[in-house]
């Protein structure tokens, strides 16, 4: 096997600890993770949207302008995201990582000081384009370098901690805000990202288990047999396309297809949900509980994609996410009571939780782990640019028809297309490592 290069960053601690664990250091490494991914929530549209309501009404800004902020943080992360990827393969998603944390948690911080459009625009856009760009790029990276065999269960729990984040800090924003306004909301935001995900991810993230003299999934290659790894470890070789052979491949522009036909269906659905079923006669409580059954069932998929056979293809599940996707949307355009409503508010969210978790291990199964987020970038620009149409095209459509019907008929069509593209998206043939 090629020998990669070592590690950027120190090893020290890591390595000391690897010496006395009595399991595989990687789970270190995936602990960092989920600690950087629950930090990561601080710039989400779910945590602004606590803060929208008094922004607005101390400053006069509109819900457009605050909206701005958030779609122009995703571009900028969609042009920084191509430079980010090719340093992070080189470097480790530690640097990376810890930076993303420690500038998202001074920009939260600095939001408490506040006085004018401008000064927001230019600190929650800083910390969008890390949550959008390196958070998930440092993340996934993380997760593929160190697991092959066991890829979807790491990537599974890294996701789940991601959405446990998700629901944690508006609660934490709203928490001090009761006591100190929203400007304590920001404050404690920041607090939170800082003391959550910098000093793990600084003391004990690795690049790769090589620099540790580790392999992928085990603690060394002679501690133990064979027979006891799963066998898509020991009878596939791991490929190692870089990002010039990745784009020459049909595999990466079906996947790349993929990810633009699925992801203005699951920011578009996502942002409108709770105003569609309101104007289908369900009483906002109810619609908010509903909601709230989207995101159970987004991370029931995700911990069931753990248990997914690494034999299967994946190509496979990518389609059954995506009709998850179709399914839900069809049934959302004939809800007329709140049962209706929980139903497919479920089954779009076992296709949305299968989307986050799935995707990533794709585009590490096919182009492996060595150039994966130089690779993934590329998608990455893609996916960001995508989301930022769905609520586009769901509010024009509403706007222009009076009712959320078109939308979500065009998202049904989207999705079953994706269903189509991901059969036909096979893993790529290559020479490989020996």
């Amino acid at each position: 096997m090629h020998p990669l290069p070592a590690t950027a960053g120190r090893t020290g601690l890591p390595r000391l600890l690897s010496a006395r664990l009595p399991f595989y250091y990687g789970w270190i490494v995936l602990a960092c993770l989920c600690c950087a991914g629950f930090a990561r929530q601080g710039p989400a549209v779910g945590t602004l949207s606590i803060f929208v309501e008094p922004l607005t009404r101390e400053f006069g800004w509109s819900r457009t302008a605050l909206s701005g902020a958030v779609s122009l943080g995703g571009i900028l992360a969609a042009l920084s995201s191509p430079l980010i990827g090719p340093a992070l393969d080189r470097h480790g998603a530690r640097l990376a990582l810890c930076l993303a944390v420690l500038v998202t948690g001074v920009a939260m911080m600095l939001l408490s000081l506040t006085q004018s459009l401008l000064m927001f625009y230019l600190l929650f856009c800083i910390a969008r384009m890390n949550w959008a760009g390196a958070f998930d790029l440092g993340i996934y990276s993380g997760v593929n370098s160190w697991f092959v065999a066991r890829r979807a269960f790491a990537t599974s729990i890294a996701t789940v901690a991601q959405m446990g984040g998700l629901v944690a800090m508006p609660l934490i924003a709203q928490l001090a805000m009761r006591q100190h306004g929203w400007r304590g909301g920001w404050l404690a935001i920041g607090i939170a990202t800082l003391l959550i995900g910098l000093l793990p991810v600084w003391l004990f993230m690795v690049r790769r288990p090589e620099d540790l003299g580790l392999i992928p999934d085990r603690r060394a290659a002679d501690t133990i047999p064979d027979s006891a790894v799963p066998s898509a470890t020991v009878d596939r070789a791991e490929p190692t396309f870089s990002r010039r052979e990745a784009i020459g491949t049909a595999a990466f522009w079906l996947l790349l297809l993929y990810t633009i036909l699925v992801y203005p269906v699951q920011a578009g659905v996502s942002l409108h949900q709770a105003a569609h079923l309101i104007e289908r006669g369900v009483e906002p409580t109810i619609a908010a509980t509903i909601v709230s059954t989207f995101s159970l069932m987004s991370a029931v998929a995700s911990l069931a994609c753990a248990v997914l056979p690494r034999s299967l293809p994946i190509r496979y599940p990518l389609a059954l996410t995506g009709g998850f996707l179709a399914a839900g949307t069809l049934v959302m355009l004939g809800i007329s009571s709140p049962g209706q409503g929980y139903f497919a508010a479920g089954l779009f969210g076992l296709g949305l939780g299968g989307l986050l978790t799935l995707l990533p291990i794709a585009w590490a199964d096919y182009f492996g782990r060595a150039n994966f987020a130089a690779i993934r970038s590329l998608a990455l620009s893609a996916q960001v640019l995508a989301q930022a149409s769905g609520p586009l095209i769901a509010g024009a459509l509403r706007d222009w028809t009076g009712s959320y019907v078109r939308s979500l008929q065009f998202f049904t069509v989207l999705s079953c297309l994706s269903i189509a593209v991901a059969l036909t998206a096979r893993r790529p043939r290559m020479s490989v490592n020996a």
